[in-house]
C-alpha cells in the first residue's frame, strides 16, 4: 500500500486530468473570450487616443569659467550635472506658465460625436474673443449650436461656478462676490454680437477659414480655461537623455491633440532659449545701462564746455594759447583724463559695494569690471565667481530645496565669496581714493603756475581743459557702450535645438489596439482557468480519484455511476444498464480478494449519511443474487431502518427483535421479489443498539446465516456517527467504505478513515458512489482493479493496460453509457 500511496503522490499533477476539467467549460472559455475582445473593441472605440511627440535640445557645457583643475590637468566638469540642471529649468512651473501665456490657451472648443468628445485646436468654426478686464467663467462648458452663417445658439448652465482674472493670471476672490455666482444663457445670437452679462464678458466670431458651413447643427461647445490648472496639466512631460551620459535630451508630451502638443514643445524650447539668451544679454545690459546714466551726466558739461570755450574765443579773439600755456594744458589734460577714470571706476566700486552689503541679487545688476576697463584679476575673478554661484543656485533651486545640503553648501560659498570680494573692493577703493587725492594734489601745484600765466591765457586754458576733460571722458565711455552692445549682438543661446516636434503621423500611444486584444483574448483564456481551478482548489468535496488516492492507501474496489431512476433496486430494473455493470465490476473486484472463497460476508458503511450505503447494499446484493448466489441484505442500521420501505416489507420482526429473544431465527427473513434474494430488516428501534450488537447473540446470528447464505451484505450506519460498524467488523470478510463524489467532505472523510487505518481493520476498501461521467471526471472513466494487483476481466473488451468500453448495443442506456466509453477508449491506464 505505501508503493501506491507513493506512485500516487509521484503523479499528483495530471496535466491530462487538468485538460479535461477545463475542456468541460468549453462554452465558458467562448464566453469570456467574446466578452473580453467586445470590452476591448469599445475600450479601443470610445478611448480618447493619446499621441506623443517629441523634441530633442543639446545642452552645452557651461564654458563661461573655467575650472582651475581644468588647467592643470585635473578633474573634469560635470557634464551630467549640468543637464539635470537643465532638466529642471525645462520642467519649472514658472516656465510652462509662460509658454502657455504665449500660446494663448484662454479658450478651448470642443466638437461632441458618437458618445466621443475631441478637441477642435486650431480647427474651431468660431471663435471667442474675451474681454480680460472682466473676470470670465472658467471650467463652465458653453454650448454652441450653428443656425446658419450669421446666427448660433448658446447653451451655459453653471452653479457655484470660479471666476478668473486674464488680466493678473489668477482665480478671482470669491470674497470679491456678495453672492454665490451662478450662470444661465439659453439664447440665440448673432456672429460679432457682444455676449455681456453679470459674470462674463465675450463675443463669438464666425472663423470662414476652417469652413463653419460643415459645422451646422453639431454639438459644440469652449471653455474658459484655468491658466494655472492648464500649466499643471502640461507638465506631464518627461525628459531624460537619449543616452547614458548624454547631453541631448529628448523632451517627450503625450496628449489627446497632436497639433496642440507640436506648438507647446515648440514654444517652450523657444522661450527657453529666449531666456537663456536674455540672461547672457543681462550684463551687456547692464554695462550699457551704466554707462548711458554717466554719459547723460557728462554730454550736458561737454555741451556746456564747448559753448563756453567758443564764447571765449569769439569774444577775446584768440585761437590758441602760447607754448608755455600749452605745456601747462598737455599736463592738465592728461592729470584730468586720469582723473576722470578713476571717478568712473570709483563709482562703479561703490554701487557693486551697494548691491553686495544690501544682500540684493548681484546677477540682475551686475557689471563684469572687465567691460569698463578695470584689470585687476582678483576683482574680476571674484566678481565672476560670486555671480556664478548666485546662478547655480537658482538652477538647483529649480529641483530641490532650501534645506538640500547642496544649496546650504552654495549659500556658504556665497557668503564667503561675497566677504572675500566686500574686503577686496573695500581695498580697492582705498587705493582709488590715495590715486584720486595725489593726482588731484599734482593738479593744484599746476594750477598755481597757471595762475602766473597772464589772464587771457590762464581763461583759455581753463576753458580748454574743461573742454577736453568732458570730450574724453565722453569718447571713452561710448568707445566701452560700443563693446558692450558688440558683446550683446554676438551672444548666442548656450543650448540649440536639435529637432523640432513636429507630426509624423504615429499611430497612438494608448490605447494600442493590438496589444488590447491580444489582453483580452489572454484574459478571456485566464480568468475562466483562475475560476475552474481556485473552485477546484477549495473545493472541499471529493471529486475525483485522485482525491480519494491522495488521503489514504486504501484500494478503491470500483465506482457506482450516478443514477437517474427513481427507485434504489436499479440493477433489477435495468440489467444491461451501464450502472447496472458497474456493480458487475465491484462484484468481480470482490471476488478477487475473497480469492476463491466461496461464501463473504460483507460489510457496507460511510462517514455521514447520505453518501449512499443503503443504495449501494440493495444493488450490490441485487447483483449477487441475479449471479446465481444465495444472498442476504441485512439492515444493520438499527437506529434508523429503512431498507423495508424500499421493498415495501414489514419491519415488526427483526434483527433488534431477534437479539433481545423475542423473535425467532425463522420468523426474522423475508423474501424479496428477487430470486435468491431474502431480506433481514433491521426490526424495531431499540434503546441500546450498540450492546445488542455486541451481545453473543449476534455472533450466534452470522454463524446460523453463513450455514444458509453464499452472501451476505450488511448494510451499517456512519461510522463517523456510530461505532456499529466497527462492532460488526470482526464477522465479516470484506469492508467496504462508501464516497460520494461532490458530497463527502475531504476533511471529515480523512478523519475518519485515518481512525480506521490506525485501528488496523482488515480488508478495508474503497466504493465511489454517484460518479457523474462528464469531461472533467477523467480518474473514473476506466476499470480501477487494474494497477492495484486485482484487475478483473469480465469478459467484456477489456484489454491490457486499456480501459475500452462495451460496444454499443449492449446496454439498455447507450447515451448514457456513450459518455462513459468515449472518456475509456481515449486514456491509457498508466
Amino acid at each position: 500500500m505505501d508503493n501506491l500511496r507513493n506512485i500516487a503522490h509521484e503523479e499528483s499533477f495530471d496535466y491530462r486530468s487538468i485538460f479535461f476539467k477545463l475542456y468541460r467549460f468549453w462554452y465558458f472559455f467562448i464566453i469570456t473570450v467574446f466578452i473580453a475582445l467586445l470590452i476591448a473593441f469599445l475600450f479601443n472605440k470610445y478611448t480618447k487616443p493619446i499621441y506623443e511627440v517629441y523634441t530633442t535640445v543639446l545642452i552645452k557645457d557651461d564654458r563661461s569659467t573655467m575650472d582651475p583643475q581644468s588647467l592643470i590637468g585635473f578633474g573634469f566638469r560635470n557634464t551630467q550635472q549640468n543637464v539635470e540642471n537643465e532638466i529642471g529649468k525645462l520642467k519649472s512651473y514658472s516656465l510652462v506658465k509662460t509658454v502657455v501665456k504665449a500660446l494663448d490657451l484662454k479658450v478651448s472648443y470642443f466638437i461632441e460625436e458618437n458618445f466621443i468628445t475631441n478637441e477642435l485646436y486650431r480647427n474651431s468654426p468660431f471663435l471667442v474673443e474675451l474681454d480680460t478686464n472682466v473676470f470670465q467663467p472658467i471650467n463652465l462648458k458653453f454650448k454652441v449650436i450653428i443656425l446658419s452663417d450669421r446666427e448660433f445658439k448658446l447653451e451655459a448652465e453653471g452653479k457655484s461656478v470660479k471666476l478668473y482674472d486674464y488680466r493678473n493670471y489668477r482665480i478671482a476672490d470669491p470674497n470679491l462676490f456678495s453672492e454665490e455666482v451662478n450662470i444661465s444663457i439659453d439664447s440665440t445670437f448673432s456672429f460679432g454680437q457682444r455676449i455681456k452679462g453679470k459674470y462674463f464678458n465675450f463675443r463669438i466670431l464666425l472663423d470662414e477659414t476652417n469652413r463653419p458651413a460643415r459645422y451646422i447643427g453639431k454639438s459644440l461647445y469652449f471653455i474658459f480655461n484655468d491658466i494655472d490648472k492648464m500649466t499643471s496639466g502640461f507638465r506631464s512631460y518627461e525628459i531624460e537623455p537619449i543616452k547614458d551620459e548624454s547631453s541631448i535630451i529628448r523632451i517627450a508630451l503625450k496628449g489627446n491633440n497632436v497639433s496642440k502638443s507640436v506648438d507647446f514643445l515648440n514654444k517652450m524650447t523657444e522661450v527657453y532659449l529666449r531666456l537663456n539668451l536674455e540672461k547672457k544679454n543681462k550684463i551687456a545690459e547692464n554695462t550699457i545701462s551704466f554707462i548711458d546714466v554717466q554719459l547723460g551726466e557728462i554730454s550736458d558739461s561737454l555741451y556746456s564746455a564747448e559753448s563756453n570755450l567758443q564764447d571765449f574765443r569769439a569774444s577775446n579773439k584768440i585761437m590758441d594759447m602760447d607754448f608755455q600755456a600749452t605745456q601747462l594744458f598737455e599736463y592738465l589734460k592728461d592729470l584730468d583724463s586720469q582723473r576722470a577714470t578713476l571717478q568712473v571706476k570709483s563709482k562703479y566700486y561703490s554701487t557693486l559695494l551697494d548691491y553686495i552689503e544690501s544682500n540684493r541679487d548681484i546677477a540682475n545688476a551686475l557689471v563684469i569690471p572687465s567691460t569698463l576697463g578695470i584689470e585687476d584679476p582678483i576683482l574680476n575673478e571674484l566678481t565672476s565667481e560670486l555671480a556664478k554661484l548666485y546662478a547655480e543656485k537658482e538652477e538647483k533651486s529649480y529641483f530641490s530645496t532650501e534645506q538640500n545640503p547642496t544649496i546650504i553648501g552654495l549659500y556658504q560659498k556665497i557668503e564667503t565669496t561675497k566677504s572675500v570680494l566686500l574686503e577686496n573692493i573695500r581695498n580697492i577703493i582705498k587705493a582709488s581714493d590715495i590715486s584720486l587725492n595725489d593726482i588731484s594734489q599734482r593738479i593744484s601745484e599746476l594750477e598755481s603756475r597757471i595762475n602766473q600765466l597772464p589772464r587771457t591765457q590762464r581763461l583759455l586754458l581753463g576753458f580748454e581743459r574743461k573742454f577736453k576733460l568732458s570730450d574724453n571722458l565722453f569718447t571713452y565711455l561710448q568707445q566701452k557702450r560700443s563693446e558692450a552692445q558688440i558683446t550683446k549682438a554676438s551672444n548666442e543661446p548656450d543650448n540649440e535645438v536639435i529637432d523640432i516636434a513636429m507630426d509624423m503621423g504615429s499611430p497612438p500611444v494608448f490605447p494600442k489596439k493590438s496589444m488590447n486584444y491580444m489582453i483580452a483574448i489572454i484574459l478571456g483564456i485566464i480568468l475562466p482557468v483562475v475560476y475552474i481551478l481556485g473552485k477546484d482548489y477549495f473545493n472541499d468535496k471529493i471529486i475525483e480519484r485522485k482525491d480519494v488516492e491522495n488521503i489514504t492507501a486504501f484500494p478503491i474496489i470500483g465506482h457506482v455511476i450516478h443514477s437517474n431512476k427513481e427507485g434504489k433496486l436499479v440493477v433489477s430494473e435495468s440489467p444491461k444498464s451501464s450502472i447496472a455493470e458497474s456493480f458487475r465490476s465491484i462484484r468481480t473486484n470482490l471476488q478477487f480478494i475473497a480469492k476463491g472463497k466461496e461464501k463473504q460476508i460483507i460489510l457496507i458503511t460511510s462517514d455521514m449519511v447520505s453518501a449512499g450505503k443503503t443504495f449501494c447494499s440493495i444493488n450490490l446484493a441485487a447483483i449477487f443474487a441475479m449471479y446465481g448466489k444465495k444472498t442476504l441484505l441485512m439492515g444493520f442500521d438499527l437506529r434508523k431502518p429503512k431498507i423495508y420501505q424500499d421493498f415495501g416489507l414489514s419491519n415488526s420482526e427483526g434483527i433488534s427483535s431477534f437479539l433481545i429473544n423475542k423473535s425467532n431465527f425463522e420468523d426474522i427473513l423475508q423474501a424479496s421479489p428477487m430470486e435468491n434474494l431474502d431480506i433481514l430488516m433491521s426490526g424495531p428501534v431499540p434503546p441500546n443498539p450498540a450492546e445488542l450488537i455486541a451481545s453473543d447473540r449476534t455472533a450466534e446470528l452470522f454463524t446460523r446465516l453463513t450455514e444458509i447464505y453464499d452472501y451476505i451484505i450488511i448494510d451499517t450506519p456512519p461510522v463517523g456517527l456510530v461505532t456499529d460498524a466497527f462492532l460488526l467488523m470482526k464477522y465479516t470478510d470484506s469492508n467496504i467504505f462508501i464516497v460520494r463524489q461532490n458530497y463527502t467532505n475531504k476533511k471529515i472523510f480523512a478523519s475518519i478513515i485515518n481512525d480506521v487505518d490506525k485501528r488496523g481493520l482488515p480488508n478495508i476498501s474503497i466504493l465511489i458512489n454517484d460518479v457523474k461521467l462528464t469531461r472533467s471526471s477523467y480518474g473514473y472513466g476506466y476499470g480501477y482493479g487494474y494497477g492495484y494487483g486485482y484487475g478483473y476481466g469480465y469478459g467484456y473488451g477489456y484489454g491490457y493496460g486499456y480501459g475500452y468500453g462495451y460496444g454499443y448495443g449492449y446496454y439498455s442506456d447507450d447515451k448514457e453509457f456513450e459518455k462513459e466509453s468515449t472518456i475509456r477508449r481515449i486514456f491509457k491506464k498508466t
